[in-house]
């Protein structure tokens, strides 16, 4: 009786939970290396600058999936606390986990899970325009969260009122991230598409 061969091929994440194969961990790594190239290009016109980190989350949640598109956040995340510049206007540190933006960080990471979680389940569904708001809604939601969570940092971090907290934090903010997540939605679904075909994701 031959023994069983045991399996060569590479995976990670331990060996009783969920795996990823050495090609997820590269695309894991190329949509890192996205989001620390998008992510420091910012526009500061106040405490919170205009930056593209949410719709590199957005985009990463598409191509990725919702537990490696956090994951891969979380790495971004992880980098920048260690000291690579790849925070709002080249920055980073522990300092910009506690300052006025610190709130955003962390608040990216339930948006992540909440707007991947809307995605995963409604992407590819038959019916593309419910599919397409849902996911419009779940990345909506996701970052209203994301607000939430940084506004109240905000207010307690710079001693600020609740109001002048949301009009420094959010309000500026609503236009600029609902294009981004039209062209997300828009975009996503094109690029999840082509990754499928050239075979670096599993068919929907």
């Amino acid at each position: 009786m031959k023994e069983p061969v045991p399996s060569t091929k590479p995976t990670f994440l331990g060996a009783s939970g969920p795996k990823l194969s050495v090609r997820q961990i590269a695309v894991v790594g190329v949509m890192t290396a996205v989001t620390c190239v998008l992510a420091p290009f910012s526009v500061p016109i106040g405490p919170v600058p205009i930056s593209l980190t949410n719709f590199a989350i957005y985009m990463s949640l598409y191509v990725l999936g919702m537990k490696e598109g956090t994951l891969s956040y979380l790495i971004y995340l992880l980098m920048g606390l260690v000291g690579i510049p790849v925070f709002s206007g080249f920055t980073s540190g522990p300092e910009k986990l506690f300052g006025p933006t610190g709130g955003y960080l962390i608040g990216f990471i339930p948006m992540a899970v909440l707007a991947g979680v809307v995605i995963d389940r409604f992407y590819g569904a038959k019916r593309k325009m419910a599919a397409c708001a849902a996911c419009i809604g779940g990345m909506a939601a996701g970052t209203a969260i994301c607000y939430i969570l940084g506004t109240a940092w905000l207010a307690y971090q710079a001693n600020l009122g609740w109001k002048a907290a949301m009009f420094a934090g959010v309000v500026p903010f609503i236009p600029g991230d609902l294009g981004k997540i039209a062209v997300a939605a828009l975009a996503g679904p094109k690029i999840r598409g082509r990754l499928v075909q050239a075979g670096l994701r599993a068919g929907e």
